[in-house]
């Protein structure tokens, strides 16, 4: 049985009980009926460091990663706290605050480092792959899939890294991902199989997205060279994805969805990389389509860029409820800014968007967000202003605003009927 369910049993069983709990506070039921009271907090939290101290450094860093991904999804672990400071302190000492994999793991998913997203969202990311994931897939790798190999390549990075063998490092890693890929391809085939791999990969984190990511990883690993060599091709920065920018990317797009479909929200992810505003990405698909409708911007070969743009949202409004429960006030400010404005773009632009999936769940998350932003206002009285409740915040409320909307509308109108009379004498 892998070392993290006995750290479940502490942590999420309720067994680190939190030091402001009432003095008088009895005996406590956790989910699994284990029965634990105040006097036994000093007990748990040895066995807690004592147990912490036989992991091995990519376990610690593993769980790490997985109290990182709970706390950013909202949940609240009472004590873990301490915990993460304890094992943050360990990986600053050694220089590993950013990655904090093994050598030779970081060389193995370094194809992947232009779709890897930060954080730890609790929902899948079109064309993205969570870091705080990694450390379970490489646990799941070298354990279960393929242990014997895993071992030999460990080692033979090991060595050629410490010899400063770049290029040989970089062919080890490629034969392994290669082996990876296939191994993965036969056992991914049955439901059975598929099961089977869930299980093991819950013996490394809770996360509800790992799978997903796994699979991920294999699909973005069958087009690791295209990935590269998109990547490398791509402009540095992308201001606006006008006319001018959209006529050297869309080129670089359709070869790559020539012969990597499957693949085509990974280069999407790469793009909105590269951009200044991150909802600018709807442009390759609103720009692709025969008219603004949502079903035909759906029918295009991007419209995955219209669900990377709600995944935005999704990033942000759980900065927002992050940045209100820490009281940053001003952060949250221009995280409502970046939201309302990214919300208005995509009505705004895409026609009929109430009937598609995308406007029912963008209508879902605004109510979330606004529930959030509502929660807060509250906490003041009626005659005093909150900074989050001003209409300055959506700036298309501004008379600019609504004249840019006007344009816009005026603009959609000529060029809409000339794409509808294109596409009824195509039909």
């Amino acid at each position: 049985m892998a070392p993290y369910r006995f750290f479940y049993d502490l942590i999420y069983g309720g067994l680190l009980l939190s030091s402001e709990a009432p003095a008088g506070l009895g005996p406590a039921l956790d989910s699994r009926g284990f029965l634990f009271n105040r006097t036994n907090l000093a007990m748990i939290q040895t066995r807690l460091k004592e147990f912490l101290q036989r992991l091995a450094p990519p376990t610690r860093s593993n769980l790490l990663d997985e109290l990182e991904r709970l706390e950013l999804c909202g949940t609240e672990i009472p004590g873990a706290g301490d915990v993460m400071e304890t094992l943050r302190a360990e990986f600053r000492t050694n220089g590993q605050t950013q990655k904090r994999n093994s050598s030779p793991a970081r060389h193995f998913f370094a194809p992947l480092e232009a779709v890897l997203i930060e954080g730890s969202p609790d929902h899948p990311a079109t064309g993205g792959i969570s870091r705080a994931s990694l450390s379970a897939i490489w646990e799941w790798i070298s354990r279960d899939l393929l242990p014997t190999m895993a071992r030999d390549y460990t080692k033979n990075v090991t060595d050629l890294v410490a010899a400063d063998k770049q290029r040989e490092v970089r062919q080890a890693a490629a034969v392994f991902q290669t082996k990876v890929v296939k191994s993965m391809e036969n056992i991914l085939g049955s439901p059975e199989s598929a099961g089977q791999i869930r299980d093991r990969l819950a013996a490394y984190t809770a996360s509800p997205t790992i799978f997903d990511d796994l699979t991920k990883m294999l699909s973005a690993l069958r087009a690791r060279e295209e990935l590269a060599k998109l990547n490398e091709a791509l402009p540095a920065k992308i201001n606006r994805l006008d006319n001018a920018e959209r006529a050297k990317v869309t080129p670089l797009l359709d070869a790559f969805a020539k012969t990597r479909a499957e693949q085509v929200p990974f280069a999407l992810a790469i793009v909105s990389g590269r951009l200044k505003i991150d909802w600018h990405l709807i442009r390759l698909a609103t720009k692709a389509a025969p008219t603004k409708n949502a079903a035909d911007v759906a029918a295009t070969p991007y419209a995955a860029a219209v669900s990377i743009a709600l995944d935005g949202l999704e990033d942000k409004r759980r900065l927002l409820r992050l940045a209100l429960k820490h009281e940053r006030i001003l952060v949250a400010r221009e995280l409502l800014i970046d939201i309302y404005d990214t919300e208005y773009a995509m009505r705004v632009r895409i026609d009929r968007l109430a009937e598609s999936d995308w406007g029912q769940r963008l209508d879902l998350l605004m109510s979330s967000i606004d529930a959030l932003v509502e929660s807060e206002v509250q906490r003041f009285p009626d005659n005093v202003g909150h900074v989050l409740g001003s209409r300055s915040l959506r700036s298309h409320d501004s008379i600019v605003g609504r004249l840019t909307h006007l344009a816009w509308k005026a603009r959609d109108a000529i060029s809409g009927g000339g794409a509808l009379v294109r596409k009824m004498t195509s039909a």
